[in-house]
């Protein structure tokens, strides 16, 4: 049976390892992590995720009487990368992805992404969709997207574990064209092995972010228990 954790014992190495894992990308490889969605606080809630050797890359933990609203997705070291904050007062269920830590006080985290879950009344393999966050232009102009932005759409079923992450160019030119062109980024689907729904794969295609792509996870897992 795959093993869920990593070596205890290496724990206090399993930093740096992580890294060369997730930098499998740049090798024009796709990065297969495991995504174990329990935390490893006693009684915390969130996804520990690990790599194909087993050493510690993510981690969200949710602490008691935490924020539901509000996931912090860290790295092995416990930095904060990137926080998924569900937006309040908004008539669709719609998320925002912000760089690092958004509640800091030192300096305000960049915004990434609006995400938003599909709502139709046909049925549709359509989960969410992902757009850049828009940004004012100087002067106090109309807020636009950055150049060469992509936005995601997610398809399939997260309760089966069953889905796929599609990336799309933003830029009118391409919508433009014969069609608009998308390429598969990521993936989630079964482990190998009967270990439960709360165990499966997330496969990272070469030039996708893996934290991003475990971003994409937590908000299919935020909209699932909404």
């Amino acid at each position: 049976m795959t093993k869920v954790h990593p070596n205890v014992a290496a724990a206090a190495e399993a930093a740096a390892p992580a890294k060369a894992g997730v930098d499998e990308k740049a090798k024009g490889e796709a990065v297969s992590l495991t995504v174990w969605r329990r935390s490893l606080l006693f009684n915390g809630k969130g996804f520990t995720v690990f790599d194909g050797k087993g050493n510690l890359v993510f981690r969200v933990e949710t602490y008691a009487g935490g924020s539901p609203r509000e996931v912090v997705l860290m790295d092995a070291d416990g930095r904060a990368l990137l926080t998924i904050r569900r937006k309040k007062l908004s008539f669709a269920d719609e998320w925002l992805i912000y760089d690092g830590d958004a509640a800091s006080p030192t300096a305000p985290a960049p915004k990434r992404f609006t995400a938003r879950r599909h709502v139709s009344l046909r049925q549709t393999k359509s989960l969410a969709h992902l757009s850049p966050a828009r940004a004012s232009s100087a002067g106090g102009g109309e807020a636009t997207a950055p150049s060469g932005a992509c936005r995601y759409d997610v398809e399939g079923s997260y309760a089966a574990r069953c889905l796929d992450v599609f990336a799309s160019s933003s830029s009118s030119a391409t919508a433009a064209g014969a069609g608009e062109q998308r390429r598969r980024v990521a993936a989630v689907c079964k482990k190998e092995a009967a270990v439960g729904p709360d165990v499966f794969r997330l496969v990272v295609e070469p030039g996708f972010e893996p934290a991003l792509a475990m971003a994409v996870v937590i908000l299919l897992d935020q909209m699932h228990a909404s």
